[in-house]
């Protein structure tokens, strides 16, 4: 049966579609109209936190209202995920997504709390920082090559990160899993504590995003063996990156982005995007990112979402396969 409409019915249906974009209209037109908060997964002071304060202060200065950061660390950075996941998708509610979050704190929980894909709007990749695979200088371990010689000849190797399910906890796990070589973890809480032993040769191996060890290169208290990124870190650019050595499947960055719970309006994901991508080519902020080691990129929207998907297909098997739990 064929359904004829008139010029009439036709007009009607016309009225009734405009009707309902102009209702949508006034609240993309207004927004924002009240502050917007970044919720970052972690405590204050970290390289996410640092990340978020400059971007919060220059997309406040671009979107003309007060931006916030609110601190909800804890289980895997999921505390924070969780509330981002489950606000309203209104333009008020943010994350300082990173890979720790999205790919790695979902899957270490008996009960997923939410789905690192599906229950976010990821709106703007905004970088990446490398991890650092390092040596104590008493271990005479001096290279990637020596590390798994070690570990092959003692038939094991003990290694540090920052705490169980970190991302340095799963690169080791990598490491074990492509190499073969029998890497057993051994958990800190923190970084601080992790580098203390480090340094004192109580392990020989610690695995950690690269920012705050540079100091202890410069110094030869610790040594670099490699960087996980795709390329060398203009942190340290004599540092081979991982797959200089070959190894092509180590490639693991800690990523950046800034995220919204799903279903965020089309509208004002462009201007998010397109603002933060405005902010990442300001001076005064690549000097800062350059700080923290982290290398900004301008994505689409389209690309940060695929990284994400991404991440989350590699990362996530490896921590169940590996059976970490928090």
């Amino acid at each position: 049966m064929t359904t004829t409409l008139t010029p009439t019915r036709r007009g009607a249906l016309q009225m009734l579609a405009a009707g309902a974009a102009t209702l949508a209209l006034p609240a993309f037109a207004q927004w924002p109209d009240k502050p917007i908060k970044i919720i970052v997964t972690f405590p204050p002071g970290g390289s996410s936190d640092i990340l978020a304060r400059v971007m919060a202060e220059q997309l406040g200065k671009k979107l003309g209202q007060a931006v916030v950061v609110d601190n909800k660390p804890g289980a895997g950075g999921t505390i924070g995920g969780a509330q981002v996941a489950a606000a309203a998708p209104d333009g008020y509610t943010f994350m300082l997504s990173n890979t720790t979050p999205v790919a790695l704190g979902p899957f270490t929980l008996d009960k997923q709390p939410y789905d690192p894909v599906a229950a976010f709007t990821h709106i703007a990749y905004l970088g990446s920082a490398p991890l650092v695979i390092m040596a104590s200088k008493p271990s005479g371990i001096a290279s990637f090559a020596d590390l798994e010689a070690r570990a092959r000849k003692d038939g094991r190797l003990d290694f540090g990160s920052g705490g169980p399910g970190s991302i340095g906890h799963i690169h080791g796990e990598l490491i074990k899993k492509t190499t073969g070589a029998n890497l057993v973890h051994v958990p800190y809480r923190g970084g601080a504590p992790m580098t203390t032993d480090l340094i004192a040769n109580v392990i020989p191996v610690g695995i950690d995003v690269i920012t705050a060890y540079v100091p202890f290169f410069k110094s030869g208290q610790l040594v670099p063996l490699a960087v996980t990124g795709s390329a060398r870190s203009p942190l340290m650019p004599e540092v081979p990156s991982i797959v200089e050595l070959g190894q092509p499947k180590l490639v693991l960055e800690n990523f950046f982005g800034l995220s919204a719970p799903a279903k965020l309006p089309p509208e004002m994901v462009v201007r998010l995007h397109d603002a933060c991508n405005e902010v990442l080519v300001m001076p005064e902020v690549q000097k800062k990112l350059i700080e923290l080691g982290i290398v900004a990129k301008p994505e689409s929207t389209a690309r940060f979402e695929a990284m994400v998907k991404e991440q989350v297909g590699v990362l996530g098997p490896t921590v169940k396969a590996a059976g970490i739990k928090l």
